[in-house]
């Protein structure tokens, strides 16, 4: 639970502060890069692990 915590962003406060709306889409990007990455490591994960048994 604490890692959520850690990655949770403010997004509402940057888009109101956001200079452009290309600031707003590098917002939305940057804010689904580290649940994207805990993804695909933990396919990666599964994906070794299976291959180790079978």
């Amino acid at each position: 639970m604490r890692l959520l915590a850690l990655l949770q962003v403010d997004i509402e406060k940057k888009m109101e502060e956001a200079p452009d709306s290309a600031y707003e889409i590098g917002v939305v990007i940057g804010s689904y890069i580290p649940f994207v990455l805990l993804v695909v490591i933990a396919y990666a994960i599964y994906y070794y692990s299976k291959k180790k048994r079978g």
